[in-house]
Order: structure tokens, then C-alpha cells, then sequence
């Protein structure tokens, strides 16, 4: 009897294993590939939300800046301006803001309170078209703050309110005092 060895239907085996292998291995590469590329562009994504929430103002300031004197000739003892949210802004828990004065010869972080507001701090007078009862700016309301500095603020000083929430960028207020004072003096 004689025998043949016939090996291509082995190799055309041998090759079809091999070939399944290397398309499994691809697409278990391929995927972890993908599923790296999605996680990193969702943490690019979250990263640009936080940047911009973090980088936008979420404050202004409506209308004026005015300065009382109790004593014109003693000097501006009060500050007073009403902030309300940007338009698109987050609302500001004002417990938790911090409101910093400075000038050529004093920087003063000054405290919240709420009731009778001395020098160094500062209080929410008034509230203008509340949505709820609590300390939070929401959209549509106002609220009206006075902020007494730790010194008087006296004729042609230059003064800065530096008002900062807890999440969002800072909103500066730079002014300075009028040449006369008066008991009411809006400034520029």
C-alpha cells in the first residue's frame, strides 16, 4: 500500500487559526484604543466646562458705586452698590463670598455680617425681587451691599473692592474718591 503526505490542507489550516488570531488580538486593541480615546475626550470636555465656569465672572455690578460720609470732611465710611448675576451666570452663595478692600496703604479682607455693619465688614442691606429667602443670588434678584472699609476712604484715593465667589472668577471694582466730598458722592 502506499501512502501520500499531503500537508496544504494542514498549512491552509494552520493559517486560517493564525489569521483569527491576529483579527481577535486587532480588534481587542482596537478597542481598548477606542475606549482610552473617548475616556480622554470626555476628561478634555470636563476639563474646558471647569475652565470656563471657573474664568467667567458670574457677578456684575448694577448701576453705581456710591460712598456715604457721616462727616464729609472725615471721609467716604461707606460703600454702597448693587450686584445681580451675569446674564447665563450661576447662582452666588454670598455666605460663602469673600469681599477684599485695598488701597495704597491698607488690604483687608473684610467680614460678612448681618446685622449692623461696623468698619472692616460688609452686609446685604437690601434684596430686590427675591426668588427665596436665603443669602444665594438667583437670577432676577438684586442685592444691595454695603461694605464699610477699615479707614475712611479720603478726597482723590484710589480704592479696590475685590468681590470673590466661592466658584467663578473675581469682580474687581476699581474707583476713586471725588475731589469734594459730600454725605452722598457717587464714584467713578
Amino acid at each position: 500500500m502506499r501512502s501520500f503526505n499531503n500537508d496544504n490542507a494542514f498549512t491552509g489550516l494552520e493559517a486560517a487559526i493564525v489569521l483569527i488570531a491576529f483579527v481577535v488580538v486587532a480588534a481587542v486593541f482596537s478597542y481598548v484604543v477606542l475606549g482610552a480615546g473617548f475616556f480622554t475626550t470626555q476628561k478634555s470636555q470636563e476639563v474646558v466646562h471647569t475652565g470656563v465656569q471657573q474664568a467667567s465672572s458670574t457677578l456684575e455690578i448694577v448701576g453705581n458705586v456710591y460712598g456715604t460720609a457721616t462727616t464729609p470732611s472725615a471721609g467716604i465710611d461707606s460703600l454702597n452698590f448693587s450686584c445681580a448675576l451675569a446674564p447665563g451666570g450661576t447662582p452666588v452663595d454670598f455666605d460663602k463670598l469673600v469681599i477684599t478692600y485695598s488701597n495704597s496703604s491698607t488690604l483687608a479682607t473684610l467680614a460678612h455680617v448681618t446685622t449692623n455693619v461696623q468698619p472692616g465688614q460688609w452686609i446685604i442691606a437690601t434684596v430686590q425681587n427675591e426668588v427665596t429667602p436665603d443669602a444665594v443670588l438667583e437670577k432676577g434678584e438684586q442685592f444691595d451691599i454695603t461694605a464699610k472699609p477699615p479707614n475712611n476712604i479720603m478726597k482723590n484715593d484710589q480704592f479696590n473692592l475685590e468681590i470673590k465667589p466661592a466658584i467663578g472668577a473675581a469682580l474687581s471694582i476699581s474707583r476713586t474718591a471725588p475731589a469734594s466730598i459730600q454725605k452722598v458722592n457717587t464714584i467713578y
